[in-house]
This record gives structure tokens, sequence and C-alpha cells, in this order.
């Protein structure tokens, strides 16, 4: 068994990964959600609006760590 060394991450990059957690998964989730419903374009939106989020993380990502 194997065991992952998280003692390099910083508290800020733990917060900023868990704030956007706490963002993109529930958006899936609820885009997920729409599709069964019959609503096609919320859920299309919701999805976009994951996208976009995952996007804005990834840069953020890159410019502060």
């Amino acid at each position: 068994m194997t065991y992952v060394d998280t003692s390099n991450i910083s508290a800020q990059m733990f917060i900023t990964v868990l704030l956007f957690l706490i963002v993109i998964a529930p958006l899936f989730s609820l885009a997920i959600m729409r599709f069964f419903q019959g609503k096609k374009k919320a859920g299309l939106t919701l999805i976009g609006s994951g996208i976009a989020a995952y996007l804005i993380f990834q840069l953020i990502m890159i410019l502060v760590f």
C-alpha cells in the first residue's frame, strides 16, 4: 500500500481547490438532474457553467501556484 504525501500542499492551495470543488461538482450534478427532467437547455447551461468554472480554476492555478 502506498501513501500520498500531502505535506507539500499549502493552505492557500487547499482552500482554493476546496472552494472550486464546492462549485464545479454541484454544477455537473445539477446538469445531470436537469437532463433527466427533460430540461436540455438548463442542463447544457449548467454543463457550460461547470466547464467555465473549471477553466477559471485552471487559470488561477497556473497564475498563482
